[in-house]
């Protein structure tokens, strides 16, 4: 019988606090932009990690960091997530999966196993979506779908995504040489915190997931009239800052109704942004998410004639562009059984629950079957300074990873 192998605790913290002093903002959270210099230090940093752990690190087309340890059948499980981080975040959201993931390789390398499968451990570029970007650009490179539009957008500081690739040392003009061999690998598993209160509130130490979340996004420019504040009566306005108001409150009110999980109004833009003005301008930021595309349709649909609604009552124009879609996806059936038994057999307990948050898992699941693990946020607390889970579930996360990556090692007959 191998062995059991136990990661190194002390090793995975010493590193997660290394890595939080990567940031553009020391003392007011982490702040790691995809592409900027401190992303790419951070990325630098755990790339030399790899480097004493077994792992071949290479820096892919997309700017993804990939370190890869080949097994003995030439087949691959995969596990890792990302090092960028909001502005003003916090110091475990995707950092955790990929340093817990380099620890699971570590201490595979520490005692000398190698497994039947190769280990590939991912440090996804730009997940979060920088400066008003798309976001998932690294794992979506990784699947194969980056394509000239995805290059071509540009930012909120008017750089090209292509650009920006160029700048953090990827290679846009191959783009498609950062597609894996996704035929050869068997899952892929992502371990995270919850950025939820589920986990902290249930008192379990442990998430199983069962699916993510899909995603739909919306820009909105309302269009009015810039008038004097003082000289304009209210019967004749065109506020277009009135009516973003109003669309505000009806997005707020779209899960109400039990037709949507959540739908959130993030993003607001106001011209001339002036006290003694009536605002002309107005541009809005929304998402709609929910683990059913039937119910992200239906609330598009709503959505819809409620904007028609009050750009009739407001005398404004309302240009919608449907944004970036990421369908919502299940875990694999037996990806989740082999987290189920790593935890069962670590004592540690357990809930089974959806990711209410996107993740580059989501992603890879168009291509690999997928799994996630979640460990408790206190307080489910997440994108921000406070960000916080207890240093002994972090450490339990990485050996329930590492667990579940050699019960999926086996033939499935022999789980």
């Amino acid at each position: 019988m191998t062995p059991r192998v136990v990661v190194d605790g002390g090793r995975l913290l010493g590193r997660l606090d290394e890595l939080a002093r990567v940031t553009a903002t020391p003392g007011r959270g982490v702040t790691r932009e995809a592409w900027g210099p401190h992303d790419v230090a951070a990325r630098d940093l755990v790339a030399g990690w790899m480097s004493r752990s077994g792992l071949a690190p290479e820096v892919d087309a997309a700017a993804n960091l990939i370190g890869r340890s080949p097994g003995q059948e030439g087949r691959w499980l995969a596990s890792g997530s990302h090092l960028d981080t909001v502005v003003h975040g916090g110091p475990l959201d995707g950092v955790y999966g990929v340093v817990a993931a380099l620890e699971a390789a570590s201490s595979l390398h520490d005692v000398g196993h190698t497994m039947a499968h190769g280990l590939l451990v991912a440090a996804f570029a730009n997940e979060e979506g920088a400066r008003g970007t798309a976001g998932m650009t690294g794992s979506y490179g990784c699947i194969g779908a980056l394509d000239a539009g995805w290059l071509d957008e540009v930012d909120d500081d008017g750089v090209s995504v292509r650009q920006r690739i160029a700048d953090a040392g990827g290679d846009p003009g191959h783009i498609a040489a950062a597609q894996w061999p996704v035929d050869q690998i068997d899952a892929f598993v992502e371990l995270h915190i919850e950025q939820g209160p589920v986990l902290d509130r249930a008192g379990a130490r442990i998430g199983v997931v069962t699916g993510i979340t899909g995603r739909q996004a919306l820009d909105l420019h309302v269009v009015g009239a810039a008038n004097h504040a003082g000289t304009t009566p209210m019967d004749l306005r065109h506020d277009a800052l009135a009516a973003a108001a109003e669309i505000v409150l009806a997005i707020e009110g779209l899960p109400r109704s039990g037709g949507i999980r959540v739908a959130t109004c993030g993003h607001i833009g106001a011209v001339p942004n002036v006290r003694n003005v009536v605002p002309g301008d107005v541009t809005l930021g929304v998402e709609l998410r929910d683990q059913s595309t039937a119910a992200i349709d239906a609330a598009m649909r709503e959505l819809e004639a409620i904007l028609d609604r009050v750009a009739d009552l407001r005398r404004v124009t309302i240009v919608k562009e449907w944004g970036q879609r990421v369908p919502p996806r299940l875990a694999a059936t037996h990806i989740a059984a082999s987290v189920r038994r790593a935890a069962t057999e670590n004592d540690l307990a357990f809930v089974e629950l959806p990711s209410g948050a996107g993740h580059d898992a989501q992603v890879i699941a168009e291509a690999v079957p997928i799994g996630m693990i979640f460990v408790p946020s206190i307080g489910g607390l997440s994108h921000a300074p406070d960000e916080r889970t207890e240093p002994s579930d972090l450490v339990a996360g990485a050996q329930v990873l590492l667990d579940t990556l050699l019960d999926l090692d086996r033939p499935r007959g022999e789980r």
